[in-house]
């Protein structure tokens, strides 16, 4: 959770903003981009993709900021815009690509070579795991959101949240479960 100094930021931030302060705008941006960043890159295909992604996030926001009606939500509304940015740039790329059903998306021979410690395990299992489910669990574990503001991020009720990441804890258990056995 964002501690209660945090919150108080982010929330002066909002409304310095609102106000057309340009430094509170590039403040807001340097501390949300290493988060949201890290959110995108687990729901786009590639790093290139994710900062395209980004970039109309924060165009989002900027155009929307009048528009959060309460300042305490910031952080559910930012990861809001950011899921709904890489669900429609998903959508480009589908719709200008021929579906592949025979491709393959498991992790290269390159990504593996990444996987030297548990983190790095971890985060090439999560890409293997449903969109959903990989939503879900990075918003909980990863950027430590309540189950409701999860909810409010998805557009879901808690209990699909519940859900999801009792669903995905399953099945991350079950793909990492091979690297734990000596």
């Amino acid at each position: 959770m964002i501690s209660e100094k945090e919150q108080i930021r982010d929330e002066l931030l909002v409304l310095k903003c609102r106000r057309g302060d340009h430094a509170a705008w590039h403040e807001l941006i340097e501390l949300w981009r290493p988060r949201l960043f890290y959110f995108v890159r687990r729901l786009v295909p590639t790093e290139a993709d994710a900062w395209d992604v980004l970039q109309q996030t924060w165009i989002g926001a900027y155009e929307g900021i009048d528009r959060l009606q309460d300042t305490r939500q910031l952080a559910p509304w930012l990861y809001r815009i950011a899921r709904n940015k890489s669900i429609d740039y998903r959508r480009r790329l589908s719709s200008h690509e021929p579906l592949d059903e025979d491709a393959d998306d498991s992790p290269t021979p390159e990504d593996e070579q990444l996987a030297f410690d548990n983190v790095e395990s971890v985060h090439l299992a999560l890409d293997r795991l449903s969109l959903a489910h990989r939503e879900a669990l990075t918003l909980y574990f990863l950027e430590d959101l309540s189950v409701d503001a999860i909810a409010q991020v998805l557009g879901v009720p808690p209990g699909t949240v519940k859900s999801r990441l009792h669903h995905a804890k399953q099945e991350l258990r079950i793909i990492l479960e091979p690297e734990v056995k000596p």
